[in-house]
């Protein structure tokens, strides 16, 4: 283990949605032999004119895109049908959830428990969505179209493949930035920045063979990075997470690259294993070997976190491997008492 630590920060109808100051606001359907149609909101725009643009894409898909501006949201923005796409300006493009909404920013994928089949190719790119944390009452959406118990998170991604989100931040959220379930694979997230978020700035849980690259997650209070309930056969590259409670939690995770991650100034520890203690599974039944096994990390750097640089808290967590780990000035330590003898660290 080395010693010493850089950061790394179509087809179908298309809708253009672009809010100009001191202008009206036009919103033009151009889909095959259909009309365009303009809207002029008297202040700006919000969800329900969005909602209604993403509901009138025709069967085959299409792109609802969000000129600069401010666009107050009082109930989430649903892709709930394969092919669409959300895309803002950068920056300039700010989805605010509104005082007391108390619901999700962003949902891919359905909203009930149990659909009967996923959506794929969904995307959602090029915009911030600001999720006013201090504002809300409550962590979960109490909406009666909310069978799946969603939380009031930046964006929730769920029954999805083959979808992408890229270059979006998501911040001041009630509950996780950005947080993937209920069988998402397939998945690429790139460019995406979460912050001061009431609990972790990317959670994923059943998720299989996605990527997640050029993540920036920094100041969230729970994790920068949260893994549990089979997060199998992924790979997490080129991030940074820096003043976050824990760099990486991760529990029931298996298989997974982690290639070029740098994490720092963690409140707690920078990587944290823990053990599986109940299991999802229909019967009820716990399934001792469902803990974290067969996890590589390549290039991982660990600085100047308040606890140990790597935490293996049980010994179930078995065949993980470290290959040119750089830990240094952490007040735990490298690897937490007992680590060496479940997590293998090769210079």
């Amino acid at each position: 283990m080395k010693k010493g630590t850089n950061l790394q920060t179509g087809i179908g109808a298309v809708i253009s949605v672009f809010l100009i100051s001191g202008a009206p606001t036009v919103l033009a359907f151009n889909p095959p032999a259909l009309t365009t149609v303009l809207l002029h909101p008297a202040v700006s725009f919000s969800d329900a004119e969005i909602q209604h643009a993403l509901d009138q894409l025709p069967a085959e898909g299409g792109t609802v895109m969000l000129g600069p501006g401010l666009y107050a949201i009082h109930r989430p923005l649903c892709l709930s049908r394969s092919d669409q796409t959300l895309r803002g300006s950068g920056e300039a493009t700010v989805l605010r959830l509104t005082d007391e909404a108390d619901c999700p920013v962003v949902i891919l994928g359905p909203t009930i428990a149990n659909p009967v089949r996923g959506v794929h190719d969904l995307r959602l790119a090029d915009l911030v969505i600001d999720g006013n944390r201090h504002h809300q009452v409550r962590e979960q959406w109490m909406d009666p179209a909310n069978t799946s118990g969603i939380q009031n998170n930046g964006i929730m991604i769920q029954d999805v493949s083959n979808s992408v989100v890229e270059e979006v931040v998501a911040a001041h959220c009630r509950s996780g930035g950005l947080v993937t379930a209920n069988g998402t694979r397939r998945l690429t997230v790139s460019g995406f920045t979460a912050f001061d978020n009431q609990f972790d700035g990317l959670a994923c849980y059943r998720t299989e063979d996605s990527v997640f690259t050029n993540l920036f997650l920094h100041d969230n209070q729970a994790a920068g990075i949260s893994l549990d309930l089979n997060f199998d056969h992924n790979l997490i590259s080129g991030s940074t997470l820096a003043g976050n409670d824990l760099g990486i939690f991760m529990r029931c995770s298996c298989n997974n690259q982690f290639q070029n991650i740098t994490i720092s100034q963690s409140r707690h520890d920078g990587v944290f294993m823990a053990q599986w203690d109940w299991s999802a599974i229909a019967d009820g039944l716990t399934r001792p070997q469902t803990q974290c096994e067969g996890n590589h990390f390549a290039s991982l750097k660990i600085s100047n976190c308040g606890g140990e640089a790597f935490r293996v808290h049980d010994a179930s967590c078995i065949n993980n491997t470290i290959e040119d780990g750089i830990f240094s000035d952490n007040l735990g330590g490298d690897l937490a008492p007992g680590g060496t003898g479940v997590v293998h660290a090769r210079d």
